[in-house]
């Protein structure tokens, strides 16, 4: 029987990187996907310049889009747009950015085999058996979940989640004089849903369209993903994909790891919990996660996490507690100079959260947004509805 040393379960950006790092340090490792690459998986998928650089040199990212512009509008109303001299965000498919990400960890020597669910995880004091659908198993010294926060190894760890909302997306083919339209430009709006928001990303010939609100609101955000095509008259066009999912945020003290198994990514509830940003937490959560087996040091990886994601995310935290109070003031405080400085540095991964909000300025400007009152909702009848794209 061959044990492998590791085994990660879930071939996602954070699973390869973690599968990529501890392969390329000689860790015999096996990952492990219920799917197959190329596979289409639901996500905006918005590049920021941490993920950018988690990635440089490793992969050339499949990019179907640089967008340099932004519009933001609040429930379609009250839109502007800034322009910034480099681009901001990178678009991708993530068919194309995972199956990348996937040619990086076998070429650092990595196995991957897809087709393969993992049903269940047994461990002892020497390894763990990792049990598939088909019946067989496969034993490892370590294992790194990676496989969704509705995963097996997210239950097996014991993770808590202190946040769910629930995103619904659609991929729509648009033709040409769409495309053109929205090329270089995504937009995004705050919603009618305390804490929601819509966006639209441009990738090529494709909108992927979306709207992400807490759990709990389900008719409200499907109304609300409603309205939103309807007035960017894209209601009509047929999509390509209709999916919604679930993204879980993790508890301040979730564990991170039980025994021989650690968790990353979506797996631990890794993500930015404001504009539930999550592919740069996978991508250096699966880093981190790879580097500690690697290092034959498992305790490392929790530690890491705390110094260099947890900050980022507690701040994220603070910032949706303003947002879900008062939209209006965080819509007019974008529009200024400093709001969009801190929304650039914030997508060029110039500036984390955490080092941002700690400015005695900033600090200042929370202090008072505490202070107001929370925003009564609007009579649906007040304002000019938005029905179509700003230019």
């Amino acid at each position: 029987m061959i044990i492998w040393d590791l085994v990660v379960v879930g071939a996602g950006p954070a699973g390869l990187c973690a599968a990529r790092v501890a392969a390329a340090a000689g860790v015999r490792t096996l990952v492990l996907d219920r799917a197959v690459h190329p596979r289409y998986k639901t996500c905006g998928g918005g590049l920021i310049g941490t993920s950018l650089s988690a990635v440089a040199g490793r992969i050339e990212v499949p990019a179907h889009d640089r967008v340099d512009r932004v519009t933001f509008t609040r429930d379609g109303r009250r839109g502007f747009t800034r322009r910034h001299g480099t681009p901001l965000v990178t678009m991708v498919r993530r068919d194309e950015f995972d199956d990348r990400l996937r040619a990086a960890a076998v070429a650092a020597g990595a196995e991957v085999r897809g087709g393969l669910a993992v049903r269940g995880l047994d461990q002892d004091p020497d390894g763990v058996r990792v049990r598939l659908a088909d019946g067989t198993a496969v034993t490892a010294r370590t294992v790194i979940g990676a496989d969704g926060s509705s995963g097996v190894t997210a239950r097996h760890v014991g993770v808590r989640f202190r946040q769910v909302d629930l995103g619904l997306e659609r991929e729509l083919p648009v033709p040409p004089a769409e495309a053109a339209r929205w090329r270089g430009r995504l937009l995004l709006d705050w919603g009618p849903v305390p804490g929601s928001y819509a966006w639209v990303f441009p990738k090529g010939d494709r909108l992927t369209v979306g709207v992400i609100a807490a759990r709990g609101e389900g008719d409200r955000t499907r109304a609300y993903l409603r309205d939103f095509l309807a007035r960017l008259g894209l209601a009509e066009v047929p999509a390509e994909h209709d999916s919604g999912h679930l993204t879980r945020c993790r508890a301040d003290d979730s564990p991170l790891r039980h025994g021989r198994v650690l968790v990353a990514g979506d797996a631990a509830g890794l993500l930015e919990p404001w504009s539930r940003e999550g592919i740069s937490f996978a991508l250096r959560s699966g880093t981190l996660a790879g580097a500690a087996v690697a290092a034959g040091d498992l305790d490392r990886y929790a530690r890491d996490v705390h110094e260099r994601l947890v900050p980022s995310m507690r701040a994220g935290h603070r910032l949706l507690e303003v947002f879900e109070r008062r939209p209006d003031v965080f819509h007019a405080l974008l529009a200024t100079p400093a709001g969009w400085s801190m929304f650039v540095r914030f997508c060029q991964g110039r500036a984390s959260f955490d080092r941002t909000l700690d400015r005695v300025p900033v600090r200042a400007a929370l202090s008072l947004l505490d202070r107001l009152p929370p925003l009564r909702p609007r009579p649906a009848s007040a304002g000019r509805p938005l029905t179509a794209a700003p230019r």
